[in-house]
């Protein structure tokens, strides 16, 4: 099957593209094009207009600051990966580009993309929601902040409005200094190219790396894939908080995740075993970033 007939745009600016979304009826903003042409060639899309937004230079840049690190809506996953800003910084986030699909769609696909298409399994909604991201929207009145949290509304629906851009997503430095921090992203998939069955982001931060029993002072876990949003398992960061990692902690914040997910059911994965799988790699992501941290 073809996509319906449409009419290509590729603005040469910001404002440019945001004026066309303003004025053109049922326009959609091309960039990677690893998912709207997969929709339009089988009719689930048909919009009138396409933006092509891949000239806006201005979109496309990763910075650190002392304060949060940011990384603009056309980034290539590739980039993310390779990047040695974000390696430095914010380690999780190369590593969630690294486990997307294959080098194909890494070296199109955009952060921007993953983040608009608001799919629950997801690499990067999943980071946005274990880090307190802020996604950073534009549209032709002006711009906005909204927190990850309440940008995923329920699977493939976000708080984008039609005529908005993503811009770029802001991650805080704090609560993760890198030296007493460790951050890994963790995925169970039957094939590179395909969506993983679950996926885990963790981050933890100890009091002393070199203590013989170093204080948890902080700890992250989220899931993708096991519920209608990516999962911020805050009861399970609270069974680590204050004290040393033990397995007994771990244990409580596997089963509390066991509880949490709402997972939808898919050909290899029913939903009793989902579950297992979120107790399971919870404590996994929660381990693995706690050696990190003290290594």
């Amino acid at each position: 099957m073809k996509p319906a007939p449409f009419e290509y745009h590729r603005p040469s600016s910001l404002a440019e593209a945001l004026e066309l979304l303003a004025d053109l009826p049922d326009a959609e903003p091309l960039a990677g094009n690893q998912s709207l042409s997969i929709l339009m060639s089988n009719r689930l899309a048909s919009p009138d207009h396409l933006v092509d937004i891949n000239d806006l230079a201005e979109l496309s840049y990763v910075a650190a600051d002392g304060q949060s690190v940011e990384v603009g809506a056309l980034v290539r996953h590739r980039e993310v990966e390779r990047s040695g800003t974000l390696a430095d910084a914010l380690p999780l986030f190369p590593e969630a580009a690294g486990k997307i699909a294959g080098p194909v769609v890494r070296n199109r696909g955009t952060v921007g993309g993953s983040l608009g298409e608001g799919d629950p399994a997801g690499n990067y909604p999943c980071v946005a929601a274990a880090l307190d991201a802020d996604l950073e929207l534009a549209s032709a009145d002006g711009s906005r902040t909204v927190p990850a949290e309440d940008f995923f509304i329920a699977t493939m629906f976000t708080d984008r409005e039609e005529d908005e851009l993503i811009t770029g997503l802001a991650i805080p430095r704090e609560p993760f200094p890198p030296a007493r921090t460790g951050q890994t992203f963790l995925a169970v998939k039957e094939a590179a190219q395909t969506w993983p069955t679950l996926s885990a982001a963790g981050a933890v931060r100890v009091d002393d790396p070199a203590a013989d029993e170093p204080v948890v002072e902080e700890a992250r876990v989220a899931l993708a894939n096991a519920a209608e949003v990516p999962l911020r398992v805050r009861e399970a960061e609270s069974e680590l908080a204050g004290e040393p990692l033990t397995d007994a902690a771990l244990a409580a914040a596997g089963e509390t995740a066991y509880e949490a997910v709402d997972p939808e059911e898919e050909l290899h994965a029913d939903e009793t075993y989902k579950r297992e799988l979120a107790r399971e790699y919870t404590k996994r992501a929660l381990t693995t970033a706690h050696d990190r941290a003290v290594a």
